[in-house]
């Protein structure tokens, strides 16, 4: 029982094209690069004791409106959301308008003040 042989040099050089071919069709060149905004940038000092002037740092408005965005509430950068999650207090605004009629506040007679006295003492 003979096992496969080795491929010679022709077909060594015939996979290694092919395999070459395969990259190049799926590759992808990205030529437009930007800082992630969801990371957070350390901005580092001047030593204390030098000398050299400080370099004015012009602003970048693409990027700080790329960081601001990054640093908004789901709901003010999507529509709808975007996770099982999200669905869950989506939508904050009551169902029912606030009425006064449905608000009782906590009230107060002699027999529970001094029920709560007889339980603060108690403990």
């Amino acid at each position: 029982m003979a096992g496969k042989e080795k491929p010679d040099v022709v077909h060594q050089n015939a996979i290694h094209v092919e395999t070459i071919r395969k990259e190049l069709r799926h590759q992808k060149l990205h030529t437009t690069f930007s800082i992630n905004p969801h990371r957070k940038l350390h901005i580092l000092t001047d030593k204390p004791m030098s000398r050299k002037p400080t370099e004015v740092i012009t602003e970048n408005t693409a990027f700080t409106e790329a960081f601001q965005k990054a640093h908004l509430e789901p709901k003010k950068k999507h529509a709808m959301p975007q996770t099982e999650s999200q669905e869950i207090g989506w939508v904050s605004t009551p169902l029912i308008p606030t009425n006064q009629r449905f608000i009782f506040y906590r009230t107060s007679t002699d027999v529970t003040k001094y029920k709560e006295s007889a339980l603060r003492a108690s403990s």
